[in-house]
């Protein structure tokens, strides 16, 4: 065996030993935490621990957690408090800080990860350039799942392509990222008091700042809710135009970056007839007899 081939083979052994904790903030999350933890314990490579970080919520959030805790004892579930101020960053922040596994991965509380994501959140991080990662997602509560993924994945390539390579985003509801790249940003992430920003947009940018390097890796998959859809038109521009705000708080100027905008803006309201199409007929009673 060459000395290449044994140096390859001991830096693939020691990505395979990497621990992957999975950090869910949780706010008001009582109709879909429970799936999440289910997806996130029924993994072909089991996670090193399973954080969820209640901010402040007032409804069974925390009582669903520690009922999951005592029915899947040997499971690493752990139920964490940020009750000091309320906000997506700052129980964000509070789980990252908190994880002690070498890549700390981030999703929602409707997240839906496949079985093999924490496999391939592992695999993505074989290559000890790469800092932080992210990958598609398909949306469990929409008609036609399958399209959708690869749907989301080709616009997720195209954004790649169109930004030049220069910037990678990651997705709030499908990433991980390196603790030690987290510890290197974490004092300068923005907080973001007014709640104008695309949290995980911010956090990109923050990388690219210390040129750590975003890989997009397609084989890690989480399913989410289309639940976004269910907001105004008024509100659902203040989401998407949470961009533009991001990148003014940077200094990004890049045009070609405002394409995420434009396509979420023209499948609004196609996808939210879709969406209700899908749940009535989802809701419908089976008819029994044949009839």
């Amino acid at each position: 065996m060459s000395a290449d081939q044994s140096s390859g083979d001991a830096l693939y052994h020691a990505a395979d030993q990497l621990r992957v904790s999975i950090v869910i903030p949780a706010y008001n999350e009582e109709s879909v935490i429970r799936q999440c933890l289910i997806a996130a314990i029924y993994q072909s490579v089991p996670a090193h621990e399973i954080i969820v970080v209640d901010n402040l919520s007032k409804d069974r959030t925390a009582n669903i957690v520690r009922q999951m805790q005592l029915e899947y004892p040997e499971s690493p579930i752990i139920l964490l408090s940020q009750d000091r101020e309320q906000g997506l960053i700052p129980t964000r922040n509070f789980g990252l800080d908190h994880a002690t596994g070498d890549i700390l991965g981030r999703i929602d509380a409707d997240s839906v990860v496949e079985p093999d994501w924490v496999e391939q959140v592992r695999q993505a991080f074989h290559d000890a350039s790469v800092q932080a990662a992210t990958g598609p997602v398909v949306y469990y509560d929409m008609p036609m799942r399958r399209f959708g993924l690869k749907a989301d994945d080709k616009m997720r390539q195209l954004m790649l392509k169109l930004a030049k390579h220069q910037y990678h985003f990651l997705f709030g509801s499908n990433m991980a990222l390196r603790a030690s790249a987290w510890q290197i940003i974490r004092s300068e992430t923005c907080r973001d008091e007014k709640d104008e920003m695309h949290e995980d947009i911010d956090l990109s940018l923050h990388l690219a700042d210390h040129d750590l390097k975003i890989n997009y890796c397609p084989q890690m998959v989480s399913g989410m809710s289309a639940r976004r859809l269910e907001d105004s038109p008024r509100d659902y521009r203040y989401y998407v135009t949470r961009f533009d705000r991001t990148y003014k708080a940077h200094n990004v100027k890049k045009m070609a970056l405002k394409a995420p905008m434009v396509v979420f803006f023209s499948v609004y309201f196609p996808a939210k007839l879709l969406r209700a199409i899908h749940t009535v007929n989802t809701a419908q009673p089976a008819r029994r007899g044949g009839q």
